[in-house]
């Protein structure tokens, strides 16, 4: 059974810019979506369907076929029917298929980087009840018992509300009414043929595949896409990096190797107070063979004392950390997406949004936690760097040198 999963990914978004790009959690809108399918066990095949180039890198290196929209179908009265009808045509013409079906995949998948708590026994849900179930479509629905009302201006000097599911002189109580359904604009399953014929998502029997209310979120304005920063530390599962997920650190300094406290004494002279076993494990990172650097927006004497022990790069006094970044990157040859990033607070958020791993250390700003990838269970400056360390080189830092010698 070949099931294709489609992701529309244009890059004209005019409520939020870039919406597909947007990061919640650490991680891109579209690849969020990427990873959802390519975790899903029914899904044989992921194809995102894009006019924009950067879209198209970031799908392409989270592990997804690309199709590139012609313009003709990219703008804003473009349909998502019309973007998933391309792909397949697409998609078959790369395995032999000449455009009237032969090639199709039997089930097809609308899945919208829209909804980015989207998970795989979703898609696996919809997927199911077309194969298995009888269905010739299938949607996520997240179970309601609202009362939904309608205002209706029409001949009148006030609009005038009205119940559109229920009678306003008769409301009955929450058991006593059928249970309904909210669309959640997710994911939808497809029969391809049926899909091909009707030109539409909904034909013949349509099943509802129920899925948890509190992940239901469809990001259309800036508003959403905050809640849903917000909400991801607390809906996403934290999956944390391996050695191998990464191929260098950078570490800002203020707030993440300290407790973001400095100390002025009468001559005006600024100290800070560092943790031993941060430096232990920057110790481990570097003879591990990482590529490390600490980047920091200070220009502060303690900065470079503190890189010099620790036999780290630093770049300080820098206003745009991440064009700091980029630049180191580029002249390391290391991938954006392979940098691990540690940071505290919002001057950090540009660097998150370039970074694959964007990390927040506990005492992280609000703002920098939502947007984090993974964050440490230990604050800035009470060893939150160590932590880093032993996700990537386990518990004993068996990399490490029996003395360390940044203690």
């Amino acid at each position: 059974m070949t099931v294709l999963a489609v992701i529309p990914a244009r890059g004209g978004s005019k409520g939020v810019p870039a919406k597909n790009l947007a990061p919640v959690g650490g991680v891109p809108l579209v690849v969020r979506a990427v990873r959802a399918c390519l975790a899903a066990r029914r899904v044989t095949d992921v194809v995102v369907s894009t006019d924009d180039a950067l879209i198209a890198e970031a799908a392409r290196t989270a592990g997804a076929e690309i199709v590139l929209r012609p313009a003709a179908i990219a703008g804003d009265t473009a349909t998502s029917e019309d973007a998933v009808l391309h792909a397949m045509d697409a998609h078959a013409a790369l395995r032999g298929g000449n455009g009237d079906g032969h090639g199709d995949p039997e089930v097809v998948l609308l899945v919208q980087c829209t909804s980015p708590f989207l998970t795989a026994d979703d898609l696996d849900g919809v997927t199911g009840a077309v194969t298995e179930d009888g269905a010739d479509t299938a949607l996520t629905v997240a179970p309601t018992h609202g009362f939904v009302w309608r205002q209706d201006g029409a001949g009148r000097t006030e609009p005038d509300g009205y119940g559109v599911n229920h009678d306003k002189a008769n409301r009955p109580r929450r058991q006593d009414r059928p249970q309904e359904y909210l669309e959640t604009g997710a994911a939808y399953a497809m029969r391809a043929d049926g899909f091909r014929a009707a030109r539409h998502r909904f034909f013949g029997r349509t099943a509802l595949v129920p899925t948890d209310p509190a992940r239901v979120l469809e990001i259309d304005d800036p508003h959403d896409l905050a809640r849903a920063r917000l909400l991801a530390p607390l809906l996403d599962p934290q999956v944390l990096p391996s050695y191998d997920d990464v191929d260098a650190v950078v570490l800002d300094f203020d707030g993440t190797q300290t407790d973001d406290k400095v100390h002025i004494d009468s001559d005006g002279r600024e100290t800070v107070a560092v943790h031993r076993g941060d430096g232990l494990g920057i110790a481990a990172l570097r003879r591990s063979g990482l590529e490390l650097l600490i980047l920091s927006t200070e220009r502060n004497p303690v900065v470079a004392a503190r890189a010099r022990k620790l036999q780290v790069p630093v770049l300080h006094g820098i206003d745009r950390k991440d064009l700091a970044l980029k630049q180191w990157c580029d002249e390391h040859g290391i991938a954006p997406e392979r940098v691990l990033y540690v940071g505290n607070d919002v001057n950090d958020l540009p660097c998150f949004g370039l970074a694959g791993w964007p990390v927040a250390v506990a005492s992280a700003h609000d703002e920098v936690r939502a947007a984090a990838r993974a964050v440490t269970t230990t604050p800035g400056g009470e060893g939150a760097v160590r932590e880093i360390a032993t996700w990537l080189l386990g518990p004993a830092l068996s990399t490490a040198p029996a003395t360390p010698t940044a203690p």
